[in-house]
């Protein structure tokens, strides 16, 4: 494996370790997802033009690929809410595990975009999650509401991981989630302010709301997002949404260990999570045998 891509696996871990963290700030924070959703874009973007300017760089694109950032932008505000969304009515471990499922609808949404057939591996990968999906959940039918909402999240989140790996190819990763963070911003605005909940009395918060926020902003948001765009120059959208698959088992353990007994699940959500780590882990020890057993015939 090259040092380059080497080094962008170890990056893609340590921030899919922080995006474990983003759950446990979502169940702290007191704010409904949408008003947390807003705040977290806009603390995020003003974190990248701020360091736009002290670094002197440019964050200048062209008016075509700025219409499509933006409109990303506003896929992955979804995805955000829907995944806080999903927090609020179940817990950290429901929603956590059925994130699980982007790997598959990224294994047909990335052939989809790039004019590739389907890889049955990819699919058949994507199948052993849901089987452990399926573990997961079997017992957990109270949390249903919580499941749908979470699986839509997954959906939204493999849609603009596929979108992004075509916008980094002309612009920096830095670039491409400001923006983002901007167009995710004004959507989430133009629908607070349809509602009426544009106002002093639903925005408020508590002081330790703000430090969360500031938190999750700019360490899980600003940092965390710039890095796994930044990693899509070495790795497969596939490969990156299949690490993020890690993110339950980073986040039920940091739930465990913060929030205690209401993150205890049954033994079949345990057993499910088990089938979802053979999964992530199993692909790339797959490819690296079937690369080593064909150098060896050449």
């Amino acid at each position: 494996m090259k040092s380059e891509t080497l080094k962008s696996h170890f990056k893609l871990h340590f921030v899919v370790l922080i995006y474990g963290f983003t759950a446990i700030l979502g169940k702290l924070i007191t704010l409904p997802a949408t008003q947390l959703v807003w705040f977290r874009m806009l603390i995020a973007a003003v974190s990248f033009y701020l360091y736009f300017r002290i670094r002197k760089k440019s964050f200048r694109v062209s008016r075509k690929d700025l219409l499509q950032i933006l409109g990303v932008g506003l896929i992955v505000g979804a995805h955000w809410i829907t995944f806080f969304g999903a927090i609020k009515i179940s817990n950290v471990s429901v929603t956590l595990g059925c994130l699980a499922s982007t790997t598959l609808f990224t294994s047909f949404l990335e052939p989809l975009f790039y004019r590739r057939r389907l890889n049955l591996l990819d699919i058949f990968i994507g199948l052993m999650i849901i089987a452990g999906l399926y573990m997961v959940f079997r017992f957990e039918t109270q949390y249903t509401a919580g499941i749908l909402v979470a699986l839509t999240s997954a959906f939204l989140a493999g849609l603009f991981t596929v979108l992004n790996k075509k916008l980094i190819a002309h612009n920096s990763a830095s670039v491409i989630s400001f923006y983002e963070m901007l167009g995710g911003f004004a959507g989430i605005s133009v629908f607070l302010a349809v509602t009426g909940q544009l106002n002093l009395s639903s925005l408020q918060m508590t002081g330790m709301d703000l430090f969360y926020l500031l938190l999750l902003a700019v360490v899980c948001t600003a940092f965390a997002f710039a890095v796994q765009v930044d990693v899509m120059r070495e790795l497969s959208a596939y490969i990156v949404a299949l690490t993020i698959n890690l993110e339950p088992i980073y986040g039920i353990l940091l739930a465990f260990f913060i929030f205690g007994e209401s993150e205890q699940m049954t033994g079949g959500f345990y057993a499910g999570t088990a089938v979802i780590l053979l999964a992530v882990f199993g692909y790339p020890v797959y490819h690296h045998y079937k690369r080593k057993r064909s150098l060896q015939k050449a």
